[in-house]
């Protein structure tokens, strides 16, 4: 028992670390990638695509350190985006690991909650961008992704979240 438990939890640990690794190394390469496919690739949000990953496969302790972790990480190997941007985008995907969690316990249907907590984390991101560029603390568009794709890849990111749980559901239940 004791070392069927200590399999579980290492296996844990590698898809959390590989994990992490391949979502350091895809948002280090996105800019390459970007210019290789002639594809603005950073429109279809890759540190959302990550911290989905993780929040779908690991623990939520490896959503926040994902979350805390890649815009930084972003701006050491880039300087892009600015300071005050990858501090912005930092607490955007704090609260969308925090409000994820939080909805889930209280609605207890995985696609609402996904949905719910990007929606929300983005107004919140929106409406401290406005109040940034109103104070001149950052000189940049409001919007730099069409709103309609934002849409569409929350409704994605959710749908992934949705068939990911319920089929964790389906397998504790048939075994």
């Amino acid at each position: 028992m004791a070392n069927s438990i200590s399999l579980i939890r290492s296996n844990v640990n590698i898809k959390s670390i590989l994990i992490d690794v391949v979502g350091l190394a895809f948002i280090y390469f996105v800019p390459t990638l970007s210019h290789l496919a002639g594809l603005p690739l950073y429109l279809l949000e890759p540190m959302r695509i990550m911290l989905i990953l993780a929040m779908a496969h690991t623990t939520q302790k490896n959503a926040y350190i994902l979350a805390l972790t890649l815009p930084l990480f972003s701006f050491a190997i880039s300087m892009h985006p600015t300071l005050v941007k990858t501090l912005l985008i930092t607490a955007e995907l704090v609260l969308n690991v925090w409000l994820f969690y939080f909805l889930l316990k209280k609605v207890s249907n995985q696609f609402v909650a996904m949905l719910s907590s990007i929606l929300l984390s983005k107004v919140v991101y929106y409406l401290v961008k406005f109040l940034l560029i109103s104070l001149v603390v950052m000189q940049t568009d409001l919007f730099s992704t069409p709103v309609l794709l934002q849409f569409a890849t929350a409704f994605i990111f959710s749908g992934y979240i949705y068939l990911i749980y319920r089929r964790r559901e389906l397998l504790t239940k048939n075994d």
